[in-house]
């Protein structure tokens, strides 16, 4: 029970900080900045966790429940379709290319660092 609890906190505010955080850098150029930033930004503080070791109730709270609804998977598969129906070809390869090559690597990035900090 516990857990569940944790996990609903964490998603309450990672929910919450993903809907400012897009609003706030959502482009007009046709390029879904929002999504994209929050996602690189959560690939980045997910492997900062891991790379920091963190476990139990902690990585519950933040790994699993925030960065769970931080995060959001679906609203770049529905974005990336959106583009490429609307017949953005270059602006659609861009964004899931980019999107999956600079996650991956920002992922590694805070694992590192995480690494590093020995905290």
């Amino acid at each position: 029970m516990t857990e569940i609890l944790l996990v609903a906190i964490g998603g309450f505010f990672g929910a919450i900080f993903r809907f400012i955080l897009s609003r706030k850098l959502k482009g007009t150029s046709g390029f879904p900045f929002g999504t994209f930033s929050v996602n690189l930004f959560g690939a980045f503080l997910l492997g900062l966790l891991v790379g920091l070791e963190i476990h139990g109730y902690v990585y519950t709270l933040f790994g699993v429940g925030f960065m769970g609804a931080f995060t959001t998977f679906s609203t770049f598969m529905l974005e990336s379709e959106q583009l490429r129906m609307s017949g953005k070809d270059m602006v659609f390869f861009s964004y899931v290319v980019a999107s999956f090559t600079l996650g991956i690597c920002l992922l590694f990035c805070g694992i590192i660092i995480g690494n590093l900090l020995e905290i």
